[in-house]
């Protein structure tokens, strides 16, 4: 069963915005988010040279093919769901760190050289820090509506080093790629594993929701499309410091019937900071249910799972 789905709305030029989106994140999981001063010519901007990069052919794709999670996903590479997408998800990304991440070898990030994609990694780089920022502003709302200082998570360590990941997508439409099964989705069921996940898309529609992942049979939503106002969904580390309090939001995207552009922001805290359940979170009664765990140890078991590597 599928329907509609009325998404809350947080309004960041509002005075009060706690008790709004402490409910919203308990009852859904995810909202709209508006008036948070991203510039329309700066989203333009990073639509267009997405689309610039995944029209590239795919030998110049694959010069850039994902290293230390960064670099171009291809086509069926993750696997989400495999009872849905046995072959793995029919869609096509690029990963991107912060600017500033670099090995002794140069920077982690990987780029199409400037002739061939001009300005899209100073575009991407500015939409990069834009949203980092806009990132820690509703995890600082997120905080105080959590009972805690509103700098705790910057005081946990979550962004030292920033680990949020900027990742473009592109869903081609399914007659121009071979789907393999009449039920395949554009983006198999999943929850995102950091603490919260910024997106915007093209307009196009397709992601659904699932509010209680364990319920037989599943019941999926699809998500209305608000123009200018970006999607915002909690992840597994939320979920966990908050012992299930705010829920990590189970999500897919459709078979898409048209060609469907995203860039989400997915906000993993640093490598070594321990994810443990907040005091006002659990109680004698209520105690916590997940161990703490290292942030690093948690992603790479699930990466190993979702694209099969150590």
């Amino acid at each position: 069963m599928e329907g509609a789905l009325q998404v809350p709305i947080i309004d960041l030029s509002s005075i009060d915005l706690t008790d709004s989106l402490k409910k919203a994140c308990i009852e859904n999981g995810f909202f709209y988010l508006i008036n948070h001063e991203v510039e329309d010519d700066l989203i333009r901007r990073v639509f267009d040279g997405s689309r610039g990069f995944f029209d590239l052919s795919i030998g110049e794709k694959m010069k850039v093919l994902r290293k230390n999670h960064r670099g171009y996903t291809p086509f069926y590479d993750e696997k989400l769901d495999l009872v849905d997408n046995p072959k793995g998800d029919p869609k096509e990304s690029i990963y991107f760190g912060a600017p500033e991440d670099i090995s002794p070898y140069g920077s982690l990030n990987q780029w199409p050289p400037e002739e061939i994609l001009p300005c899209w990694r100073s575009t991407m780089e500015e939409y990069y820090r834009v949203i980092l920022n806009l990132g820690k502003r509703v995890l600082s709302l997120i905080a105080l509506a959590l009972n805690v200082n509103e700098d705790f998570f910057e005081k946990v360590g979550a962004f030292n080093p920033p680990g949020a990941l900027l990742r473009p997508m592109h869903y081609p439409v399914a007659d121009e790629i071979n789907y393999c099964a009449q039920y395949m989705h554009g983006c198999g069921a999943h929850t995102d594993y950091g603490m919260i996940t910024i997106l915007i898309t093209d307009g196009v529609p397709g992601l659904q929701v699932c509010r209680d992942k364990l319920q037989k049979p599943q019941i999926w939503e699809d998500v209305s499309q608000l123009n200018g106002g970006f999607i915002v969904n909690v992840g597994d580390m939320m979920e966990r410091w908050t012992n299930c309090l705010f829920k990590s939001i189970y999500h897919r995207v459709t078979k898409p019937e048209q060609e469907r552009y995203s860039v989400a922001m997915f906000f993993d805290p640093s490598p070594d900071c321990v994810v443990e359940c907040l005091k006002s979170c659990c109680s004698e009664s209520s105690p916590p249910r997940f161990p703490p765990v290292r942030v690093a140890d948690y992603l790479k078991e699930h990466y190993n799972i979702t694209y099969g590597y150590q």
